[in-house]
């Protein structure tokens, strides 16, 4: 190799992005293996090569020892100290071997090797610069399509738009521009696999921070985002300055902003709402535009059951039930949609069946509960009245039982003649 060899490694590193120290690693390595072959050679060896005229140099590691038992390893003393006085028993020197014509034999030989780590450090540069950019929007331009995927040429490489991160219904034409969301970096033999989506709630993200200077100044952030991609989504917004809206700052001047990002999605709408730290107010903006009415919570089981006007109650739950899937999957909660004249009648039932059961269940009142401590100390006088009367009075009351008794005897009698 020469000084010419050098400039055109330079000029493939640099077109390349590969590190001139790996460069050269492959190139020893190369040169190594091609030595060993062509030469037989299964001793030590170190190649060097010279990074600014390529002389390349082979070295042959062997033992110093004071007598020699195998030439191939081992060195004596006596010939050591003959490069270096301070070489002592046990030491490694290195003496130079490099044969007459190796350069050009190395070179035909360690071209395959060289142009396999080249593409190898290629494939590596390659896959760490995408994995940095993993969950972020890139620009391609669709190249092929095999069978229903859509193979989008990013310039150093290919991504992989599958069927199921697609849009339905949205037409890819060879050489169209096309901006997808990078779901996945992995690293293969073949290189770097990318995957791409164009269904991912991230892009929506992503296209809005592209779009709206509050989001990328962080002035205004996107908390949640639902996505039912090619038909409609719902994204949260809120702000950290109280002077800046951030429904408006998406939305832009007239609705700029955010038509381009529809444009982008092939028309597919998008529901802006305010986030709310309060779950009620947060469910009441996330099934917008529907107007709500009540929002009760179970809060134990993230149950929601929202009250809506009854000639609204379609537009609550949306065409299949699009608008109260996004809003469940924008809030988080589990919501259910009623109509207002289905909720008052199940309260008026519970009331009236609430007032029943107060109806048959007798009352105690205070007067009646007086009542009854009234009665008690009657008959607590009335004891007290019998056990204060006397051996006297009753021997009195004996008497006058008697007289009644006889006087009814009397009368008795006559009352059967006049019969």
């Amino acid at each position: 190799m020469n000084i010419d060899f050098i400039q055109a490694l330079d000029d493939i590193i640099q077109d390349k992005g590969i590190s001139k120290e790996v460069m050269m690693d492959a190139l020893k390595t190369a040169l190594l293996s091609a030595y060993k072959k062509d030469f037989g050679s299964k001793e030590n060896v170190r190649v060097d090569i010279d990074g600014d005229s390529g002389e390349v140099q082979v070295y042959q590691q062997k033992k110093v020892v004071e007598e020699v038992e195998n030439e191939r390893f081992e060195v004596s003393l006596e010939e050591a100290r003959q490069q270096a006085e301070n070489y002592e028993p046990g030491d490694i020197i290195e003496i130079e071997v490099t044969p007459e014509n190796f350069g050009r034999i190395a070179a035909q030989t360690a071209k395959q090797v060289v142009m396999q780590r080249i593409r190898e450090a290629e494939r590596d540069v390659i896959y760490e610069e995408y994995k940095q950019k993993e969950k972020e929007i890139i620009t391609g331009t669709i190249q092929r399509f095999h069978k229903s995927n859509v193979l989008i040429d990013l310039g150093k490489t290919e991504a992989l738009l599958p069927a199921s991160e697609q849009i339905p219904g949205e037409e890819y034409r060879k050489g169209d521009r096309i901006k997808v969301y990078i779901v996945e970096v992995s690293s293969t033999t073949k290189g770097p696999k990318i995957l791409v989506s164009r269904t991912h709630p991230g892009l929506l993200k992503r296209l809005f921070e592209l779009e709206v200077p509050e989001i990328y100044e962080g002035v205004v952030t996107i908390e949640a985002v639902a996505r039912e991609a090619g038909h409609r989504s719902k994204m949260a917004v809120s702000s950290t300055n109280k002077d800046v809206d951030p429904v408006g700052s998406c939305v832009g001047p007239q609705g700029m902003r955010v038509k381009e990002i529809v444009e982008e999605l092939n028309g597919e709408k998008i529901d802006i709402i305010a986030w709310q730290d309060n779950p009620a107010e947060l469910i009441s903006n996330a099934v917008n535009p529907a107007e709500v009415i009540q929002v009760n919570l179970e809060e134990e089981d993230r149950e929601a059951e929202v009250v809506v006007p009854d000639f609204q109650l379609s537009l609550a739950i949306g065409k299949q039930g699009q608008n109260a899937r996004l809003a469940a999957k924008l809030t988080g909660w589990k919501i259910d949609i009623v109509k207002e004249s289905d909720y008052e009648e199940r309260m008026s039932e519970t009331q009236a069946d609430g007032s029943e059961q107060s109806s048959e269940t007798p009352e105690i009142t205070e007067e009646s509960g007086s009542k009854a401590d009234d009665g008690g100390q009657n008959e607590s006088v009335q004891e007290q009245e019998t056990d204060e009367t006397g051996p006297e009075n009753t021997a009195e009351k004996a008497k006058k039982e008697n007289l009644e008794s006889e006087k009814s005897k009397e009368e008795s009698p006559e009352k059967v003649k006049e019969e």
